[in-house]
């Protein structure tokens, strides 16, 4: 008898939610947190917030039972991981939460069992400054600007909710790589990221090393671009900036000539992008930065190399010898350090003033869309993946 009641209880406790559960306390909750939605950059009506709200005034259960489910669902996995559709997250790599039917149905469960409507969805976006900060801002911005703020509330849904205690952040419109330590900007280095038709995609990786005088691999399509008719043409020439011919292809050895200058970061990843030295440092003078084959030329990487490796044996002085000397050689670092390289367009800076960068990839109005109407989802992507110019093995 005992093991029928125990075996009731668990059936009873632990069976899905059903919109019978939704009462007219939970409902008027979630009403409320679509309202609120508009505070994260999204449209109520997404969510039936009229026929929402006309249940609740009218206590009308049965409407709230069928209106309820499917709005909380959208709610909860638009908060958790955007709104906006796989077809208008262009370039975007980086991976963030998502809900499927299983979660949803278990976070509304603990919703209707006691925890609350407004406490579970609270708990879905990111907690930390940048969004929150974006926030504040939407509230007091210019209606011009609400729309971009919008967006990039929305790729910050899209990010890891964990970036590392200590991770360098790579914005590409803003051309600028800020090393983070403990939840503060240590470092800011100035960036020249990929051209509009080679652009730099979004990804995270892992810097595992330094690499100090490294050679450049160079990719296919540079060499048919440009690095074989200088071989062919002027072979003198090709040889004093250091370009050989190799069984797989070319290559640039290390000298003052090299494309990836005196550092790389060492990250691998599936697109072969990089954060490294450049021999053209009078473009980090520019305003716009776009200028490269999707890779991340960064101004001062020695400083940044230095940072890096504190914690080991190569302190500022070994580090120098050995770019000194000439030689490849990887320092590695003591642990790994997370890079994310992001796309926004809108963000708050340090002195609390609203910053909006210029959409240089025309990925803005896709977003935007997505999150005005239904029909956005329909945008595609049309970007082929591309050869960069740091490509090495």
């Amino acid at each position: 008898m005992m093991r029928t009641w125990l075996l009731v209880l668990l059936l009873v406790f632990a069976r899905p939610a059903v919109a019978a559960d939704w009462t007219l306390a939970l409902a008027g909750e979630l009403a409320a947190a679509v309202d609120g939605a508009a505070a994260h950059g999204l449209d109520p009506a997404r969510y039936d917030r009229d026929a929402l709200w006309n249940a609740v005034s009218a206590a009308d259960l049965a409407a709230i039972g069928r209106i309820a489910p499917a709005a909380f669902g959208r709610l909860a996995a638009d908060l958790a991981g955007g709104a906006a559709p796989a077809a208008a997250r262009r370039h975007w790599h980086l991976a963030g939460p998502t809900l499927g039917p299983q979660a949803i149905a278990a976070l509304m469960a603990r919703a209707l069992a006691g925890e609350g409507v407004a406490a579970v969805l609270s708990a879905l976006p990111p907690s930390g400054p940048e969004y929150q900060a974006l926030q504040a801002a939407l509230l007091t911005a210019p209606p011009e600007a609400r729309e971009r703020i919008a967006v990039n509330l929305e790729r910050w849904r899209w990010m890891p909710r964990a970036l590392g205690e200590r991770h360098i952040l790579v914005n590409v419109p803003a051309f600028e790589a800020r090393l983070v330590e403990a939840g503060k900007v240590v470092a800011v280095h100035r960036v020249i990221v990929g051209k509009t038709s080679t652009p730099t995609p979004q990804f995270s990786a892992l810097v595992t090393a330094v690499t100090l005088n490294p050679e450049w691999v160079v990719p296919a399509s540079i060499q048919r671009e440009s690095v074989s008719r200088m071989m062919a043409a002027n072979p003198a020439r090709a040889r004093a900036q250091g370009y050989v011919r190799t069984a797989t292809g070319v290559t640039q050895l290390p000298g003052p000539h090299n494309q990836l200058g005196q550092v790389k970061l060492r990250m691998p990843n599936p697109w072969s992008v990089y954060l490294h030295d450049t021999p053209a440092k009078a473009l980090f003078d520019r305003k716009v930065r776009s200028f490269s084959h999707g890779c991340i030329r960064t101004e001062r990487p020695l400083d940044l190399s230095e940072r890096l490796l504190a914690g080991t044996e190569w302190d500022r002085g070994r580090i120098d010898a050995a770019v000194a000397d000439g030689k490849t050689v990887d320092a590695v670092l003591a642990a790994p350090v997370p890079v994310h390289i992001v796309y926004f367009t809108a963000e708050v800076g340090a002195d609390g003033g609203l910053r909006l960068h210029a959409d240089i990839y025309g990925r803005d109005q896709a977003v935007a869309a997505a999150l005005r109407s239904e029909g956005a989802g329909r945008a595609r992507e049309t970007a082929a993946a591309v050869a960069t110019e740091c490509a090495a093995a």
